[in-house]
């Protein structure tokens, strides 16, 4: 019988993966600080002998997220300075359960929203995240960090934000399992924002019971824990525009679909409404529109913030330019500025923009508790000079992160080497069901914990 490892000898060894790993060897790149008081923490938890449900687990957060002596930098050095003395509502949630929070991921700067001509996983602060199937293609965007680190072993828990497709696109990329959970679930207070009434923190795991684990605590919903072995009747239809520009990578879900339904779950398919150019305009001038105005208040309530507006973040960008703005420029500040924050026009975009989302959502759900589609085609490679010009994607994040749905994925194969991703949506509030769809999609395909190659 094996020996279960004590809190203490688990966030060392996670410490020592991260020295090997991540600063060193590969150099994934993917951890941006270390916590200072993690190995205390770990052996004061094991002196005490709770019995508490992460059990002394070490987890990394993204550095957007708040907590005691770690950065909250949003990977800008214009939020540097003396380390947070604060934890975040959904950090105090995950110590209270027992977590040790062992150091905050790189992501890309700003949750890649400061220029169209950004490349995911790269932020000032903590340089360029690797993928760790292969060095130069990209780990994905905004939570690059949380998904190669998890990918990587460096611990098997970590914590990640979605705007639209930021958890999603470093989880299928890195092949681990990773879900945004329904809008407004997880108290907002000590995330960064870029959108208040989009973003959302969410479990980045190996497997499909752990998210859920996550999601027990975050969510404070006691019955998730057992959505994981629900036997449930679910209805699971595949929305046949959910897919890529990638024939190996479409076929994979087609395979997928077929090993699902051989487990007698039954599948239909639904064709869904397709994005206009002005869905799309919309979406994004919501959230430009929100960024000044949330980013702003979130300012004045953080502790000696050495910025108190976005005004302020594009002048410093400015005067320290051969650092910040070396790769690219920062357009999407210059025009979220110039805005009228949550006012004017703001609200027509807004609620024309949630109709048509909710629209697509209630077609695609009419016959089904869960649809099912390809999210990317495999990891392209990084290049800092142009940007991600090369991603293959589709759309399926874009009308659950509009309309607040929870959507999740899991791997279901490798095409070139790399992994790619299925990705589940289900209804508002509907976690349970989205856990349990996982889970069975999990069991069928049977891959186990994929083992990343580490290619140089």
């Amino acid at each position: 019988m094996a020996t279960v490892k004590s809190s203490e000898e688990r966030v060392r060894e996670a410490l020592e993966k991260i020295e090997t790993i991540d600063k060193s060897g590969y150099r994934l790149n993917s951890v941006i600080a270390t916590s200072p008081t993690a190995m205390d923490e770990a052996r004061e938890y094991d002196k005490s002998e709770k019995q508490l449900p992460l059990a002394g687990e070490p987890i990394l957060i993204k550095d957007n997220i708040e907590a005691r002596g770690l950065p909250a930098s949003a990977g800008s050095l214009s939020m540097l300075g003396a380390p947070m003395a604060r934890d975040a509502a959904l950090v105090t949630r995950l110590r209270e359960a027992g977590a040790i929070i062992i150091g905050a991921t790189n992501l890309s700067e700003w949750a890649n929203i400061r220029s169209t001509k950004s490349t995911s996983g790269w932020s000032g602060v903590g340089g360029l995240t690797a993928n760790p199937w292969i060095h130069n293609r990209n780990a994905g965007g905004s939570s690059s960090g949380s998904g190669a680190a998890v990918a990587a072993g460096l611990t098997q828990w970590a914590i990640g934000s979605e705007t639209d497709g930021s958890i999603i696109c470093p989880s299928s990329l890195n092949g681990t399992v990773g879900i945004k959970p329904s809008g407004g679930s997880i108290p907002s207070q000590g995330v960064l924002p870029i959108s208040r009434s989009k973003d959302v923190p969410g479990p980045m795991t190996q497997t499909v019971a752990q998210c859920a684990e996550l999601l027990t605590i975050l969510l404070q919903r006691d019955e998730l824990r057992t959505s994981s072995s629900s036997d449930s009747s679910l209805r699971i239809a595949v929305a046949k525009n959910w897919r890529t520009n990638n024939a190996a990578t479409n076929s994979l879900l087609e395979e997928a679909v077929r090993k699902i339904s051989a487990s007698h779950i039954k599948i239909s398919e639904v064709e869904l409404p397709e994005p206009q150019e002005s869905d799309s305009n919309d979406e994004f001038e919501v959230l430009l529109h929100e960024l000044r105005d949330d980013l702003a208040e979130y300012l004045a309530t953080r502790p000696g913030s050495p910025m108190k507006s976005l005004q302020e973040i594009i002048d410093f960008n400015e005067a320290h330019r051969e650092k910040e703005l070396q790769h690219f420029h920062q357009d999407l500040f210059l025009k979220a500025i110039t805005l009228e924050g949550k006012n004017g026009s703001y609200r027509e975009k807004f609620d024309r923009n949630l109709a048509w989302a909710q629209g697509v959502l209630n077609h695609g759900f009419a016959d089904a508790d869960i649809l099912i589609g390809c999210t990317f085609a495999p990891a392209w490679e990084s290049n800092l000079e142009t940007g991600d010009t090369n991603i293959d994607a589709t759309w399926i994040s874009m009308a659950p992160a509009i309309a607040g749905y929870p959507i999740g994925t899991l791997p279901m194969g490798l095409v070139n080497g790399l992994p790619v991703g299925i990705g589940v949506v289900a209804k508002k509030g509907r976690e349970d069901q989205l856990i349990a769809a996982m889970s069975r999609i999990e069991q069928s395909l049977d891959f186990g914990i994929l083992k990343p190659t580490f290619i140089k």
